[in-house]
Parts: C-alpha cells; sequence; structure tokens
C-alpha cells in the first residue's frame, strides 16, 4: 500500500509538473507564433489523460479543471474577436473536457473490473484453499473418531489403537503448521551458516522417506564450498521440502543427487532426480499454494520453500521434462544478507 501511494504521489507530481510546465511554454512564447500556441495546447492532454490513468475520473476532471484555470488568463489576454479563434479555442476546450470525462470514466470501469477479478480470484483461491485442507484434515479425523469409538466400545488393543490416534493428530499438526507457516510473514534470524551442514542435515531429514523408496540421496558439496548468512533452521526447511518432492517423484530404486557450485555472485544449489517429470501444467503452477496432484499433503511445500528462499534474496528455478525428471536450481548470493 506505502508503494502504491509513493507511486501516486509521483504521479501527481509528474501531472502538476507537465501541465505548468506547457502553460509557461504558452505565456513565454510571442502570441504572434499561431502553429507552436497550437502544439502547446494539443500537449495539454497529457495530464489529462495521466490523470484519468493514475486517479480515474475524478483525476480527469481536477487535471482539466487545473488546465482551464491555467489557460484562460492566455486566452483572455489574447482575445482576436474573430470567430475562428472563438472558434479554435471553444473547440479544444470542449474536445479536452470530453476526453477528460471518457478516458476517466474507461480507467474507474477497468479499475472496477480488475478489483471485482481479483476478489472473484481470491474467493476461488479460498475454496480451493478451504476444500484441499479439509480434504488433508478429514483422513486423520475419520482415523481419531474411528479408533476412539473402539476404545469406548473397549475393543481392541487400547494400546495400538491409541497409536494410529496419536499419528493421526501428529499429521494433523503438521498441515495446520504448515498452512501457518505459509500464512505468517517469514522472519530471518541470520548467521553466517556452514551450507554443507544445512545440507547434509536436510538430507538426514529425508533419509527414512528415501529408504521407503529405496531411493539413494547422493551428496557431493565440495571442501571449498564457503560460510553463508542464513537462516540455518529455514533453509534447512526449505531444501526439506524440495528433497521430499523429488522423492515423492522418484520411482523405488531410483537416485536423488544434491550438489552446490560457488560462482562469484551465487551459490547454487542443485536437487536432481529421474523421476517422473512435471508436465506443463504442474510446472507453471507448481508454486501456487495449495497447488498440487499428489493424493496427500497440502500443496504448500514448493510454496513455503520458495517465499524462504526469495527472503533471503535468493531464486528458486525448475527444469523438468516428463518420464525424464528433475532439476530445482536454488541460488543464493555469495555474499552477506
Amino acid at each position: 500500500m506505502e508503494c502504491l501511494n509513493n507511486q501516486r504521489n509521483v504521479f501527481l507530481v509528474l501531472i502538476v509538473t507537465f501541465t505548468l510546465f506547457i502553460t509557461y511554454l504558452h505565456y513565454s512564447t510571442l502570441p504572434q507564433i499561431h502553429e507552436l500556441h497550437n502544439v502547446y495546447a494539443e500537449l495539454y492532454y497529457l495530464p489529462i489523460l495521466m490523470g484519468a490513468l493514475v486517479f480515474g475520473l475524478k483525476g480527469s476532471l481536477l487535471t482539466y479543471a487545473g488546465v482551464s484555470i491555467l489557460y484562460a488568463p492566455y486566452i483572455l489576454l489574447n482575445w482576436t474577436g474573430s470567430f475562428s479563434f472563438a472558434a479554435n479555442k471553444l473547440s479544444h476546450a470542449f474536445f479536452s473536457g470530453t476526453i477528460a470525462v471518457v478516458a476517466g470514466f474507461l480507467a474507474d470501469r477497468e479499475k472496477k473490473l480488475r478489483n471485482q477479478t481479483e476478489k472473484d480470484h481470491y474467493l476461488a483461491s479460498l475454496g480451493r484453499a478451504s476444500a484441499a485442507i479439509v480434504h488433508d484434515l478429514r483422513s486423520p479425523l475419520i482415523t481419531i473418531a474411528g479408533f476412539a469409538n473402539r476404545i469406548h466400545e473397549e475393543k481392541g488393543d487400547i494400546r495400538e489403537e491409541s497409536q494410529f490416534i496419536v499419528n493421526a493428530a501428529r499429521k494433523m499438526q503438521l498441515i495446520v503448521n504448515d498452512v501457518m507457516d505459509f500464512a505468517k510473514p517469514v522472519m530471518l534470524d541470520v548467521h553466517q551458516e556452514d551450507l554443507g551442514s544445512i545440507i547434509k542435515n536436510a538430507c538426514a531429514c529425508c533419509s527414512a522417506k528415501a529408504e521407503e523408496k529405496e531411493i539413494d540421496i547422493s551428496v557431493n558439496i565440495p571442501s571449498d564450498t564457503p560460510m553463508v548468512s542464513v537462516d540455518g533452521l529455514k533453509m534447512e526447511r526449505a531444501l526439506v521440502n524440495l528433497m521430499s518432492n523429488a522423492i515423492d517423484a522418484s520411482l523405488i530404486g531410483n537416485r536423488v543427487s544434491v550438489e552446490t557450485e560457488v560462482n562469484r555472485y551465487h551459490l547454487e544449489i542443485r536437487i536432481r532426480d529421474s523421476g517422473t517429470g512435471m508436465d506443463r501444467e504442474t510446472l507453471e503452477n507448481i508454486f501456487i499454494p495449495f497447488y498440487t496432484k499428489k493424493s496427500s499433503g497440502t500443496g504448500l511445500g514448493m510454496a513455503i520453500a520458495k517465499k524462504i528462499i526469495e527472503e533471503h534474496k535468493g531464486g528458486i528455478h525448475i527444469n523438468s521434462q516428463e518420464q525424464t525428471g528433475t532439476e530445482i536450481v536454488v541460488k543464493l548470493p555469495n555474499k552477506p544478507i
């Protein structure tokens, strides 16, 4: 909002400056040079259109009124009484006023349409988000309700069935944490950290998941990899999300490789898999919150990772081909943040 207000203030200064400069040209040029004065009069359309585009109908009308007030003394001082002079000035006033009204009206209509589109998009996104959250919470809720009812009826092994309830509650907690982490702003606690250690910790967090699919995680970190200014825990969280996606996309027995590359300006982390790859639709929407084609998960993992990386003034890029695999490239600045 502050940025938008600053932009509007800049345009306001430009409108006033253009208007005053054009008026100055009128008063500083000899009245006999009619061609130049006709050109100057046409230039008044610039601040009027700018007022319409930035401030809508109200802005264009106020600009038109300001132009008319500044231009009127010149007309009165140089009034010749001839029909052609009067017709020229009156027609210019009429057409510039008409343009001010039409341009302002169209700008206001476009703004209303854009706001309505954004509102519809927000409501649609909210609906998709709600549906995704409800879908992911429904399964553990059913588990909790089912086993709680069995315990209440004193059926089965209470110890075993209570463990199912605990596991389901933990899954719900992870879902809620994902939503909360995405909703709140990222607050970084930046220190000089060993990037290699961060990557290794992320790999260790994903090791159990990789073992379930018999996937080998290959790590290649040069010994001269420099220290980097990051929030170690949050960067580890981002890398875990990215590696977890790579493991999900891999087939049984595949390999996921993680390596780093250092140049003058960036530290690069490359995560490669030889799994199913992504189709065009998935690749275009992968960072959209709650977008997922997987049967489980909130679809927030990639969005959270991107958010964390960008807060570190870094970037993330994905190369993927269907049935070939995916490469995720994370770039971090090779200097203090």
